[in-house]
């Protein structure tokens, strides 16, 4: 099982974060020891002081595939839930200072929090969707996938030239504007709709 993530696919987060908007989807990846599930606490990681969420979409791949074209996407993905990419800002922004790759930073354990699954019907409109993350009760994330820059079968299409797609994969599809660090004792709560999916505290 593999953890795809696709970074600054939201125009307005690239901003915040002062990056260029990309041309071409932006891929890095996470263990599968970064998958924190099931609602299980997450431990805040002795080696940051300065942890960031960013909630997304995820898909789950229902079937393998490699070179997948665009128009056949739909058919690789049938659940989506909503996840957080943790990470830690102070480490990466180290990193990206020296020139160096980011992985510290971004795929440590516990670092993709995923939560419960819901099924995609066919009838859904997947150019608008809305999700959105609480923290301690108060909104702090919120997003719609019509301001994706890259479609779900944009990306879907563009990771399987480099990466063969295998059931059970996951795919974080980028985060909104709106990012911000948790401390210990925070609580998240992240919706897809009015559906609550993820729920659990930092300690």
């Amino acid at each position: 099982m593999k953890i795809i993530c696709v970074g600054r696919n939201y125009a307005d987060h690239a901003a915040e974060l002062k990056n260029e908007v990309p041309t071409e989807p932006v891929i890095f990846m996470k263990p599968k020891n970064a998958l924190l599930q099931d609602n299980h606490p997450f431990y805040y990681p002795e080696f940051s002081q300065n942890l960031h969420y960013e909630c997304e979409l995820v898909l789950r791949i229902c079937k393998n595939g490699k070179h997948i074209q665009e128009k056949f996407a739909n058919r690789y993905y049938d659940q989506m839930s909503v996840g957080i990419d943790f990470t830690a800002r102070d480490l990466q922004d180290k990193q990206k200072a020296k020139g160096l790759p980011w992985e510290i930073a971004k795929s440590f354990d516990n670092s993709a929090v995923v939560g419960s699954f819901l099924p995609i019907a066919p009838e859904l409109d997947k150019n608008d969707i809305n999700f959105c993350l609480y923290k301690n009760k108060q909104i702090v994330q919120q997003g719609n996938t019509k301001d994706l820059l890259f479609s779900f079968d944009t990306l879907i299409a563009y990771i399987s030239k480099f990466f063969t797609l295998n059931i059970g994969d996951l795919i974080f599809t980028g985060t909104p504007a709106g990012v911000g660090p948790v401390v210990v004792g925070d609580a998240l709560e992240a919706f897809i709709e009015d559906d609550s999916l993820l729920e659990f505290s930092v300690k």
